[in-house]
């Protein structure tokens, strides 16, 4: 039996703004622990367990574009290499995704069971985890389709619920309902019936069994993943759904798209199926769920480096580049990075995406990206800016190399601070050591370089009337973006 883990890492996860951003979501962040969300999930499933009769496969990922470079290396730090990474160029829910997949799996083994899995999921307990996968396998390989339902600890009215039927073998129960969010009245009858469990958005099925019902109960999600992966193109180890095509496909939730229809059409010979998980499970959907999995102190802070508190009480307080001190927070959330600091009550922490939202509206560029940004070379760093003036720390990987590019509107000022520098300016070939420096007048093409073992660290110094990162023409390019054929400007 194949076990293909699927691991969905398209959310965004504003909620948890500022640490979180569009092109850096919070599957990407070390939350709760030393490893990210991403690496923790790809963790969960991997070749070390030794089942008999079970082949663990190596992961799938599905991710988007602006995500690609980095996920790969987060999984390449903890020596996971995915057999495949699916990038959607626009997001349509967890349906279509996992259509996606399915379709993948079925070309590359022997119809597996796809382990679904959430990248932005915290799970402390992983032994407990791995025992209910082993439990759910063969009722998924029967053609059923397998949910985690967490067990509750209390009235949460932030998640959906699953209404259990009749008790099955090993421990699981058919599906009577899936269950909105409900008030709080109801999420304590839920609680007090021993019924109901939180729905944590974990599925286990055969691919085979997702296209046959995905194709039953929302045929236009099948039709439009089939004709878009049909026209899929592979750009090194990605698989490149065309946007035009699947733009098309409709939007919809596991859960809406099939689960709830299935729990309905099933009757007496149910294929929607729970299994119960008490695992210390999380979805870290807002800032308070970090502080109540977190560790605490005597007055029930979570703090970080770099905070000192002083008479404070049930506080979050997290920094990432500064010191932070605090004199009589209750019930507080404070967050600083490097260009942002949120500060909110937990009170109204549930309105983080009408802020966020405003933020956009505003057209601030905090809700999108980091001040450093992650590229597949490396990473820079805008330290400072004013008029006509951009500073940069840019670190470049072993190895790698930024495109052959020219700027119509700025110079570039390339001072080398460790490693070493090959430099590609026009016709000329430089190699620079630390300390040594070089000018790229506006308009002349050019391309950095690391030919060393160690990681390069310059400090770039743009000049010019307009410094926007949509001033790059590139001629030549090792990643899959977009160049013009010629070399000249």
């Amino acid at each position: 039996m194949h076990l293909l883990p699927v691991i969905l890492s398209g959310g965004s996860g504003t909620r948890l703004w500022p640490l979180s951003r569009e092109e850096y979501p919070k599957q990407l962040l070390a939350l709760c622990g030393d490893t990210t969300m991403l690496q923790s999930t790809a963790l969960r499933l991997d070749d070390s367990i030794d089942w008999p009769d079970i082949k663990i496969e190596q992961p799938l990922l599905i991710c988007n574009e602006a995500s690609r470079f980095i996920s790969l290396e987060q999984l390449r730090q903890v020596e996971v290499q995915p057999q495949g990474i699916i990038l959607e160029p626009v997001g349509r829910n967890t349906a279509p995704a996992l259509t996606l997949a399915a379709l993948y799996a079925l070309g590359k083994a022997d119809d597996p069971v796809l382990v679904v899995m959430p990248a932005d999921h915290v799970i402390a307990q992983l032994d407990v985890f791995r025992h209910a996968v082993k439990s759910a396998l063969a009722t998924a390989q029967q053609g059923k389709v397998v949910t985690f339902g967490i067990v509750p600890d209390a009235p949460e009215t932030g998640y959906g619920y699953i209404r259990t039927a009749e008790q099955l073998s090993d421990g699981l129960f058919s599906i009577a309902e899936f269950v909105e969010k409900p008030d709080l009245y109801r999420a304590e009858r839920y609680l007090a019936s021993g019924e109901y469990y939180w729905n944590s958005g974990i599925f286990m099925v055969k691919a085979s069994t997702w296209i046959e019902l995905i194709g039953q109960f929302s045929p236009g999600i099948l039709m439009s993943c089939q004709q878009s992966f049909a026209a899929a193109t592979c750009d090194q180890r990605f698989l490149c759904i065309p946007r035009e095509s699947f733009a098309q496909c409709p939007s919809d939730s596991i859960d809406y798209a099939v689960m709830e229809k299935l729990t309905r059409a099933s009757g007496s010979e149910s294929r929607a199926i729970v299994i119960p998980l008490d695992a210390g499970w999380s979805d870290v959907g807002a800032w308070s769920a970090l502080l109540d999995i977190g560790k605490k102190d005597a007055n029930g802070n979570s703090l970080s480096e770099n905070v000192v508190a002083v008479k404070s009480n049930n506080s979050l307080v997290m920094s990432k580049s500064r010191l932070v001190a605090c004199v009589g927070l209750d019930n507080m959330i404070v967050v600083e990075t490097p260009d942002a600091v949120l500060v909110a009550s937990r009170e109204h922490i549930d309105h983080m995406k009408d802020m966020v939202s405003s933020l956009k509206a505003s057209g601030r560029s905090e809700p999108v990206a980091h001040r450093k940004v992650h590229r597949p070379w490396g990473n820079y760093d805008s330290i400072d800016s004013g008029v006509r003036f951009q500073v940069k720390r840019i670190v470049v990987k072993p190895g790698a190399s930024l495109s052959m590019q020219m700027h119509y509107h700025r110079a570039e000022h390339w001072i080398v601070v460790t490693g070493t520098a090959q430099v590609t300016r026009g016709d000329e070939v430089l190699i620079l050591a630390e300390n040594q420096s070089t000018y790229i007048p506006l308009g002349t093409p050019h391309r950095l370089k690391n030919p060393g073992i160690v990681p390069l660290e310059i400090i770039e110094v743009q000049s010019g009337a307009y410094l926007g990162e949509d001033d790059i023409v590139r001629f030549q390019d090792h990643y899959g973006r977009e160049v013009i054929e010629t070399i000249q400007p």
